[in-house]
């Protein structure tokens, strides 16, 4: 993996035929670094939001031990981690899935939502002995989504008296019982994880079961052109005083499962202009790869020419359009660039480093890259040197 200074030196080095994944490790160690600082509890990170080996070893490095798997794949993947401790945290998972976790690989922490999915985990883990003595089970609880970019709360998250009752059952067999909810991707502002809690009050008052865990799940968020979230501190300190609330033992374990908060912001992506029509931009990466949320969900991400200057040239809000034959292929931006792009330029996209690798596909024969690791800072950050007082502390 080739090393430079910043993305205007690959590209005067290299001229890539391909997009270029350009990853900055340091930036995921700076935001783990902080969480590990400022949560207090066991800081978990998403999985699926980017498994890059660069990007695990450096989340490793600022001592991330505990990862929100969804599936065996990634199980597998995960424990080869020195020391990780796994959490299956996909509420409806395959038999199979559950026997090897358990018994292969040492997965001892669950999520459900059903009395079904409590008696696929009860059954599978069993051994010759009997039932399972050590598991940890999260009850995944639904909350409304407040103020998120991308909700979650329709797929799973069981409510009201069923919420009750699977809790009451999963308390008979877990060793530790925990309480998890998801307040939706990208979520500005805390009070999401204020009306969260205060729904786990009242759930657990209903059940009237001692609870040893108290997962918050993920949706914190990062940063991106027009999206200016409420300060990080905001959140935690939220969350904190939500769990000074709740009928939990006095020392409740407390868990959070960040993925965009700790990964968006180390991954860049370098596209090629192939064509330049009006202000319509095609480029060799789009809605097919790394750039699947600006076409499909209306991501807007910070962009800017590299590899000349622009020579002051005022900006011109352009519409980018993938490689690809399909005309869904369109990322509407807008993205303000100067007015000088032509053919054959190249531009940087920055703060792909959620869910673009790992959404990426190959359709009509696109979704290869070339990949190196940049030292400088990301385009935009909630952490780092460049960033605005008030983001982290408000």
């Amino acid at each position: 993996m080739e090393r430079y200074a910043s993305a205007a030196e690959l590209v005067a080095v290299r001229r890539p035929e391909r997009p270029v994944v350009c990853s900055r490790p340091h930036a995921a160690a700076r935001a783990a670094r902080w969480f590990i600082d400022n949560f207090k509890g066991d800081v978990a990170y998403a999985y699926k939001a980017n498994s890059s080996v660069f990007l695990i070893g450096a989340l490793y490095g600022a001592g991330i031990r505990h990862f929100d798997v969804a599936s065996l794949p990634e199980i597998e993947d995960a424990a080869t981690i020195p020391g990780a401790e796994l959490h299956f945290m996909h509420p409806v998972k395959s038999r199979e899935s559950i026997r090897r976790a358990y018994h292969e690989h040492g997965v001892r922490s669950f999520s459900l939502d059903t009395e079904d999915e409590l008696r696929k985990i009860v059954e599978e883990t069993s051994g010759p002995s009997g039932p399972a003595r050590d598991l940890v089970l999260f009850v995944r609880v639904a909350v409304p989504a407040i103020n998120s970019r991308i909700p979650l709360e329709r797929k799973f998250g069981a409510s009201g008296q069923k919420a009750a009752r699977v809790l009451v059952e999963t308390r008979r067999v877990a060793a530790d019982l925990g309480i998890t909810f998801h307040v939706g991707s990208q979520t500005m502002t805390p009070d999401a994880y204020v009306n969260a809690l205060a729904e786990v009050q009242s759930l657990i008052g209903k059940a009237g079961v001692v609870v040893d865990r108290v997962d918050v799940g993920g949706g914190f968020p990062s940063i991106y052109p027009g999206m200016q979230p409420a300060p990080l501190k905001h959140f935690l300190g939220a969350i904190e005083e939500g769990v000074d609330k709740l009928p939990v033992r006095e020392d409740v374990r407390l868990m959070c499962e960040p993925g965009r908060a700790l990964v968006a912001e180390a991954e860049s992506l370098i596209v090629r202009v192939e064509a330049r029509r009006g202000n319509d931009l095609f480029i060799n990466d789009g809605g097919y790869g790394v750039l699947f949320d600006a076409a499909h969900l209306g991501w807007t991400y910070p962009a800017r020419l590299i590899g000349r200057e622009p020579a002051g040239d005022a900006l011109v809000p352009y519409e980018l359009w993938g490689p690809t034959c399909d005309s869904i292929d369109h990322m509407k931006g807008p993205f303000p660039l100067p007015g000088c792009i032509r053919e054959g330029d190249y531009l940087e996209i920055g703060n792909v480093g959620a869910y673009g690798r790992a959404i990426a596909g190959d359709f009509n024969g696109y979704g290869k890259y070339e990949e190196a690791i940049l030292d400088d800072e990301p385009m935009m950050t909630l952490y780092g040197e460049t960033a605005a007082p008030e983001a982290l502390l408000g």
